[in-house]
């Protein structure tokens, strides 16, 4: 905390300061806490009417009056990694957009709307890198114009906690009634480590989610579209083969007996130097076993050999098991991301 020379706190931020990253004490509200004072940090994403908006590392946003202010300092943009590989939020998203990709998308300025009717908000949502080209309230009537089109909601994919993502894009969003649906948290680490984690001669490698991989998606009833959006029987495999785009990669642990679901499945896309892993599932009967790590295991092999040294994956933020064990395999969170969902209106009515 910012302490003059005289020892007395100083608050050295001012509404100039909208959009950097800040630690800012405050009194604590009577009665809701023991302490005395209370610290926040994260991207100051508003000043008005003498009351702060700071927007913390998992998007949370926290309104603080400036009359309680007794300290704050600009802080740097984001804190130096520790663990996992470097890798700017830009390049992870777009790395994780090629990993999922839309069937459909169309360029907005520097926004990228993307459909897939309707599977997963991943493939349906606006990832937006930069510059739409319009005001934002123009852009986001493009959108909903465009998702209505389609007859899909309109989503808006944001992130926050990392340099250069949106708090002040997530901000604006909430001043215009759109509704935070879903926040989860990209993590990066290492590859090699994950190639060494378990031995893996019971998991089947395949460019194609099969009949027996999809009985144990957790998405039942698995579309067309569905299946382009995972990679199943898409030109990427040979387009991968040839170094014209992902690579994508599916594991099985076959069940126990013939026709039975099989144990455990996962996903993997290798892009250039990152792997990313998905739909790691196991079947709940046969958890604690190794069986992720295994499926895990095998894929970050594959990836390794196609020249792949980083990897990341996606998990949600009320997922303490899968937390537990990608932590566990020296993985950390990179930054979080949220999905906003446009307020319903006579010109959006899903």
């Amino acid at each position: 905390m910012e302490i003059s020379a005289t020892g007395r706190l100083v608050v050295r931020i001012t509404a100039a300061d909208v959009g950097k990253r800040v630690s800012v004490r405050r009194l604590a509200e009577p009665g809701v806490t023991d302490t005395k004072f209370t610290d926040t940090v994260g991207v100051l994403t508003s000043w008005d009417d003498g009351v702060l908006l700071i927007t913390r590392r998992d998007g949370e946003s926290v309104r603080i009056p400036e009359s309680s202010l007794v300290a704050g300092k600009i802080v740097p943009p984001a804190p130096a990694r520790r663990r996992g590989p470097a890798a700017s939020y830009e390049e992870l998203a777009r790395v994780s957009s090629r990993a999922w990709r839309p069937v459909e998308s169309e360029r907005l300025g520097e926004w990228e709307l993307r459909a897939a009717a309707g599977f997963t908000r991943r493939a349906n949502s606006v990832l937006p890198l930069g510059d739409p080209g319009l005001p934002l309230d123009e852009a986001l009537t493009v959108v909903r114009r465009w998702y209505g089109d389609r007859d899909l909601p309109a989503y808006v994919q944001t992130a926050t906690g990392a340099e250069g993502t949106q708090e002040l894009l997530c901000a604006e969003l909430e001043r215009r009634d759109w509704t935070r649906e879903v926040t989860a948290e990209l993590w990066t680490g290492a590859l090699a480590p994950i190639a060494d984690l378990a031995e893996a001669s019971e998991v089947v490698l395949s460019r194609e989610a099969d009949e027996a991989w999809l009985a144990r998606y957790q998405r039942k009833g698995v579309s067309e579209v569905a299946l382009r959006v995972l990679g199943w029987g898409s030109p990427r495999s040979s387009e991968a083969e040839s170094g014209g785009g992902p690579s994508v990669w599916f594991a099985t642990v076959p069940g126990s007996s013939a026709g039975a679901a099989p144990a455990a499945i996962g996903r993997c896309v290798v892009d250039g130097r990152w792997a990313g892993f998905a739909a790691v599932e196991v079947d709940p009967a046969l958890r604690r076993r190794g069986l992720a790590s295994a499926v895990m295991a095998a894929l970050a092999r594959r990836a390794l050999d196609e020249g792949a040294s980083a990897s990341w994956l996606q998990v949600e933020t009320d997922n303490a098991g899968a937390r537990a064990l990608y932590a566990g395999m020296g993985f950390s969170a990179h930054h979080a991301y949220h999905h906003y969902r446009a307020p319903v209106s006579a010109g959006n009515q899903r």
